[in-house]
């Protein structure tokens, strides 16, 4: 029989198990156990409801184009669980100088595609639209080794441009900074229509001619009760006797051709194959006694951590300006407007089931790499400053009626200039280690797909091995 021990309960872990006990319902002579430290399965993926409305502790929902969620959600039985986003109110809006600007049609993620929206747009300047023009006639260029996002769209469309899309929005993905992200890790595909376009605006176009005319998938799919739900529904599948919730894995070791898994209560179990789901620097503190040169490269990986801050208010009560309640998804915030707020979704526009009619869903985030000291922030003031900063910003006076504060410490991982050659040295310094395999977010992707893939991955490796 084939021992397998996978270390974390995310979402990685979980695909992972979900991966094994497939392939022993086959047939297959395997075992699996999986030691999760906290007391719940999950990770950062959790839901609760208050008041009727459904509130999302992590991530809310993933991007539709990678499929290997719904996928999951397919073999799991649960595809008709899915629920897509409210495309046709997928406004952004980004705060300038204290005033929320809309970003103009066309705008996809950063480049341009139209060309009346972006003269008229308040968002940038004159000077920017010209930059922005003169790059539709930019030549192929092949980048020669790695850069930060911030320099690779600098290089496109100027600084503007890098303060007022690119940082918030790998903010509000990554929780990181343009100038220390790589290019090459978080931007691929840019890099690609660089290389064969020049202009990132003329390589957006042609991709745009390539789309099917009608029944485009929208942008997020999640789950009618949240997140957690997909959650249950591996959980669900799992041998419960394979399921070791509130019990954490201090060390691994090697004995023979076996590994062994040390516990918190210093008992210890032999097992053929182990997956490690866990982020990066918790990876380096187990493996540290195996091998000291992958415990080192895999700390290296930074994480930054969040607060979210979810906030529901009456409808009648709500007396925001300037009708941005109406309508979009929510606002970004750049670092130059002096804010702590990174962002905030309007739930209640984005997955309308979330939030009755007669409730206000806001979801407000704080923290990344450039504000660790908000998890420092007792929650009675960090109540206090998201209230002022929405009071600000949209003219809110209105006092929620509930809220739900939630702190996640270094839970993301920073893809850092360099990092695809870091994750080609750990690949390289795994593979002389029968037996082990790695997953989770601190090496090709952070999304909840990204991690679905990584573990059913380790899995598979595992068993291959």
């Amino acid at each position: 029989m084939l021992r397998i021990a996978i270390i974390g309960g995310g979402i990685s872990g979980l695909s992972a198990a979900f991966h094994l006990e497939r392939a022993r319902r086959g047939g297959a002579d395997v075992r699996y156990t999986l030691f999760e430290s906290n007391d719940r399965l999950g990770g950062v993926m959790r839901t609760e409801r208050v008041e009727g409305c459904l509130i999302e502790a992590g991530p809310d929902s993933f991007l539709s184009e990678k499929q290997s969620a719904a996928d999951l959600c397919r073999e799991l039985g649960v595809e008709d669980q899915l629920v897509g986003s409210n495309d046709a109110h997928r406004r952004t809006y980004i705060l300038v100088k204290g005033s929320l600007v809309e970003m103009p049609d066309g705008l996809q993620f950063m480049v341009p595609t139209k060309l009346w929206p972006t003269v008229m747009t308040p968002l940038f300047s004159w000077g920017t639209k010209l930059r922005m023009a003169r790059e539709f006639f930019a030549r192929p260029h092949t980048a020669n080794g790695d850069e930060s996002a911030a320099a690779f769209v600098e290089r496109h469309f100027g600084p503007e441009v890098v303060d007022r899309l690119a940082d918030p929005l790998l903010a509000g993905v990554y929780g990181g900074s343009a100038e220390r992200l790589s290019v090459r890790a978080v931007l691929p595909r840019f890099l690609d229509m660089e290389a064969k376009y020049g202009s990132l605006s003329r390589a957006m176009l042609a991709a745009m001619k390539k789309r099917p005319a009608n029944g485009a998938r929208p942008i997020f799919t999640s789950m009618k009760d949240g997140m957690q739900q997909l959650v249950d529904a591996v959980a669900a599948q799992l041998d419960p006797d394979a399921i070791r919730t509130g019990m954490r894995v201090k060390a691994l070791g090697r004995e023979g051709s076996d590994w062994v898994v040390l516990r918190q209560d210093s008992t210890a179990a032999r097992f053929d194959r182990v997956i490690v789901a866990t982020p990066g620097y918790i990876a380096a503190g187990l493996l540290r006694s195996v091998d000291l040169r992958l415990a080192t490269v895999l700390g290296e990986t930074a994480y930054s951590s969040s607060v979210t801050v979810a906030l529901g208010y009456a409808t009648a009560g709500f007396d925001g300006r300037g009708g941005k309640r109406e309508d979009g998804f929510g606002f970004l915030v750049p670092r130059s407007e002096g804010k702590r707020l990174l962002a905030c979704t309007f739930v209640h526009n984005k997955f309308p089931h979330r939030a009755p009619d007669d409730r206000l869903l806001l979801r407000v985030f704080l923290g990344g790499s450039h504000d660790p000291a908000v998890l420092e922030i007792p929650d009675e003031e960090i109540l206090r400053m998201v209230c002022v900063e929405l009071r600000q910003i949209l003219g809110l006076t209105a006092e929620p009626r509930f809220s739900r504060i939630y702190r996640w410490e270094r839970s993301m991982a920073q893809y850092e200039v360099g990092h695809l050659e870091r994750v080609a040295e750990i690949e390289r310094l795994r593979a002389a280690l029968p037996g082990l395999a790695l997953a989770g977010n601190a090496y090709r992707g952070i999304g909840v797909p990204d991690c679905i893939k990584s573990g059913l991955d380790a899995a598979a490796e595992a068993l291959r091995r």
